[in-house]
C-alpha cells in the first residue's frame, strides 16, 4: 500500500505541505497547469531550493501582485471551486479541507456557516495553497496517509482580529479529537490551513509508524528558528503483515484503591491526569475491607507519562500507594472525514481493521453545534448523516 507520513515536529502550514509533495516528485508544470482551472488572477509562483539548519528542501510560495484582498465566505469558495475546470477527486480534497476550517470559524464567531467569510483562508495565497496541495496529493497516488502529533506552537500573533494566542482558535478548534503537541517553538507552527489537511486527508494519527520508507521530501517554512522549520513527509509502503493486524503500542496500568477520600475531589483528579496526557482515566465502585466503599481509580498512560501520573494521583488523593504494571493495548485503525449534510459538514469517525471501515460515529459537538446554529432536534442532525454514512 502507498503510503505518506507527515513527521510535523516542527508543523505544518499549507505551503510547507505544498513544498513537501513536491519535493517527493509532485510535477510542477502539472500542478500550474492544474491551477490555470481556478478563476483566479493576480498572482505567481515562486518555488525554489532552500535549506533550514543544514536540511536542504522545496520552498513552495504564493506571490500575490497586489490590490485589494477580497474576502470571501464559505459559499463563495465552494462555488468557486466547485465549478472549476479542476478534477472531481481534487476538488473534493479541496472542499473536504475547507469544511474544518468553515466549521471552527462558525463555532469561534457564533455565526452560521453560510454566514462564515475567511479573510487570511479566503484570500488568494490560501486557496492555490490548499488547491495545489490537492493537484499534487491526487498526482502522487498516495492509497494511505499517516501523521505524528502536529507541534503547534506557542506565543502570540496578529491577525485580522487583532493579537491572538498561539495556537490560533480556529488550529486548536480543528484539531479537536486528534493529538497535538504545543509550545515547542515560541512561534505559530501550525496554521489554520495546515490543521485542515491533517484533519481532511490523514487517515491515522500515531506516534511510531510500521511502514518502509522509499523516498523523503522536506518543505521548508517561511521562518529559520533554531528548530529545522521543516514538515518531513515520507514516502513508502505499508507492508502485508501491518496490513492485517491490529496497531498496537505498549502502555502503563496505574492503580490505587480509596475509601477515606471527599467524592467531590473526584473529577477534578480525573480531569489533571486527562489534561496530563493519561489515554485513559476512570473510577470503578468496590468494597474495601471491613466493608467498606471505595473506588478502584485507573490511569493507562505511556511509559514516559508514568511518573507525572504518579505524582498527581500523590499529590491529589489520599492513596498510600500505586499499583503499576505493563500491558499492551490493540485498537482499530481510526480516521476522521467530513460529510456534508442538509445542515452543514459534520466529521465522523472511521474504525477500520484491515483496511476495512468496521464502525462509523458521527463527532458529538460537530451535530451539536449544528442543532443549535439551526433550532432543531440534535436527533434530527443525526438522523440526516446515518443516510448518508
Amino acid at each position: 500500500m502507498k503510503t505518506l507520513y507527515y513527521d510535523c515536529f516542527a508543523g505544518m502550514s499549507g505551503d510547507m505541505a505544498v513544498g513537501a509533495l513536491i519535493d517527493l516528485g509532485a510535477d510542477v508544470p502539472a500542478l500550474e497547469a492544474g491551477l490555470k482551472n481556478l478563476p483566479l488572477s493576480g498572482y505567481d509562483l515562486r518555488i525554489t531550493r532552500d535549506s533550514r539548519r543544514g536540511i536542504t528542501g522545496t520552498r513552495f510560495e504564493v506571490v500575490l501582485a497586489g490590490g485589494p484582498e477580497v474576502s470571501r465566505n464559505y459559499c463563495a469558495i465552494r462555488t468557486l471551486i466547485g465549478e472549476s475546470g479542476l478534477p472531481e477527486a481534487v476538488r473534493r480534497t479541496a472542499l473536504d479541507i475547507f469544511s474544518p476550517i468553515a466549521v471552527a470559524e462558525a463555532a469561534i464567531h457564533g455565526e452560521a456557516l453560510e454566514d462564515v467569510h475567511f479573510h487570511e483562508i479566503g484570500a488568494v495565497d490560501s486557496i492555490v495553497d490548499i488547491v495545489g496541495y490537492a493537484l499534487c496529493l491526487e498526482q502522487l497516488g498516495i492509497e494511505r496517509t499517516i501523521a505524528g502529533p502536529p507541534e503547534l506552537g506557542a506565543g502570540m500573533l496578529t491577525s485580522r482580529h487583532g493579537v491572538i494566542p498561539v495556537p490560533a482558535p480556529a488550529t486548536l478548534e480543528i484539531l479537536k479529537g486528534i493529538p497535538v503537541r504545543m509550545g515547542g517553538v515560541p512561534h505559530e507552527a501550525t496554521t489554520p490551513t495546515g490543521a485542515a489537511i491533517l484533519a481532511a486527508t490523514v487517515d491515522e494519527f500515531i506516534e511510531r509508524p510500521f511502514m518502509v520508507p522509499l523516498k523523503i521530501g522536506y518543505g521548508l517554512g517561511r521562518r529559520d528558528p533554531e528548530i529545522p522549520n521543516v514538515l518531513r513527509a515520507v514516502l513508502g509502503r505499508s507492508t502485508a503483515v501491518e496490513k492485517e493486524r491490529h496497531p498496537g503500542e505498549a502502555l502503563c496500568l496505574l492503580e490505587c484503591t480509596l475509601d477515606d477520600m471527599n467524592p467531590e475531589i473526584y473529577e477534578h483528579v480525573l480531569n489533571r491526569l486527562l489534561e496530563a496526557g493519561a489515554l485513559e482515566a476512570f473510577l470503578v465502585p468496590v468494597i474495601m475491607k471491613k466493608s467498606r466503599p471505595g473506588v478502584n481509580m485507573t490511569i493507562l498512560c505511556r511509559p514516559e507519562e508514568k511518573e507525572s501520573m504518579e505524582n498527581i494521583l500523590f499529590q491529589e488523593t489520599t492513596t498510600l500507594g500505586v499499583r503499576g504494571h505493563r500491558v499492551e493495548r490493540r485498537f482499530l485503525e481510526r480516521r476522521i472525514r467530513t460529510v456534508s449534510t442538509p445542515f452543514g459538514p459534520v466529521r465522523v469517525k472511521e474504525a477500520l481493521r484491515a483496511g476495512k471501515v468496521i464502525r462509523v460515529k458521527p463527532e458529538f459537538e460537530d451535530c451539536r453545534k449544528l442543532a443549535e446554529t439551526h433550532g432543531v432536534p440534535l436527533g434530527d442532525i443525526y438522523r440526516s448523516i446515518k443516510d448518508i454514512i
